[in-house]
């Protein structure tokens, strides 16, 4: 295929493991960073990897959007919580009709990319992936790596794309099962099912996912907490079958044990996306007649802690979603 011109937007695990898949795969990615952008430049992109370590000595790093050359794709894989900088950022590195791929966790980011002038479609990117990043430049892959692509639509299944064939068809090149999804909000809510008791129990037991299932009363509440987002999922047209909650319970006991993104940013005092993977989600629940009360109880729970944390810190508390 003709190798397509990608601009990866945040430079940590997941943006650093799938970037340097798709430019060992010979696409012309460029790498927008910050911290890391000197490191790029000299060192280059490290990978460790269960299925094969490599390396890429050059990598075209920039730490100014304005450097960047027009992409036809942008996979933003920055948390949501630097989501503000994205209006900002999207038309200087995206070529005129770009497309945006919220490598992200959560709900309602998509609804506010496509409201940004110059982002053409803009795609839900779901990667179920057990990946950290262990330094500059350096990433640790440990388990899985699929990606499920879906396109927005407001309010509406997309179907499946032009633009979402092009960017499977590059993954599945680069090495990455791939899955297009046709309805966005159904792929998010079934993410969902995951992240938000995994994620945060983590923080809240200070437990990786191994231990987590090793406790027969949490995985209980797991599985609890589960049919409350599937029932949400429901109420808002998008049924997920009772055989997935198992089929997550299970997947989870296979993995190797790991510590969710929200536990890694929760120790290294960096804000949680609790907006995107709790408060909204929660509101769209309850505004379909299917509250999600284990999940509003762990929403508060997280904010006091998240709170304690900060004030020890003497950092200033993060604001309440609305």
């Amino acid at each position: 295929m003709t190798p397509l011109r990608i601009v990866v937007v945040g430079t940590g695990a997941v943006g650093g493991y799938y970037g340097a898949l798709l430019a060992r795969a010979g696409h012309d990615v460029q790498f927008l960073a910050r911290s890391d952008h000197e490191h790029l430049l000299r060192h280059g992109l490290r990978v460790e990897s269960v299925r094969g370590d490599f390396s890429l000595p050059r990598v075209a790093a920039h730490a100014d959007p304005a450097a960047v050359r027009p992409a036809e794709l942008a996979l933003v894989a920055l948390k949501t919580t630097a989501n503000a900088a994205l209006p900002a950022l999207l038309p200087r590195v995206l070529a005129p009709g770009g497309a945006a791929v919220l490598l992200q966790n959560g709900l309602g980011e998509e609804e506010r990319v496509a409201a940004i002038p110059g982002v053409g479609a803009v795609l839900a990117g779901l990667a179920f992936v057990c990946v950290t990043k262990v330094g500059p430049g350096h990433v640790r892959h440990r388990d899985y790596g699929a990606v499920r692509l879906a396109a927005y639509a407001p309010g509406a299944a997309a179907g499946v794309t032009p633009v979402m064939e092009r960017l499977g068809a590059a993954l599945e090149g680069a090495g990455v099962p791939v899955t297009l999804e046709p309805d966005w909000l159904a792929a998010r809510w079934r993410k969902l099912v995951w992240n938000v008791p995994y994620n945060g129990l983590s923080v809240l037991l200070r437990a990786d996912t191994g231990a987590l299932m090793a406790s027969p009363p949490v995985c209980a509440l797991v599985a609890a907490t589960m049919r409350e987002v599937t029932a949400a999922s429901a109420a808002e047209g998008r049924p997920i079958a009772d055989e997935f909650v198992e089929e997550m319970l299970a997947l989870t006991r296979g993995m190797r044990p790991y510590l969710p993104s929200m536990r890694l940013d929760f120790d290294a005092g960096r804000p949680l996306e609790l907006p995107a993977m709790y408060a909204v989600p929660t509101a769209r629940a309850r505004a379909a007649g299917a509250p999600m009360v284990r999940v509003e109880a762990l929403l508060a729970e997280l904010e006091l802690l998240v709170a304690a944390r900060d004030a020890e810190r003497g950092a200033a508390p993060e604001p309440r979603p609305q």
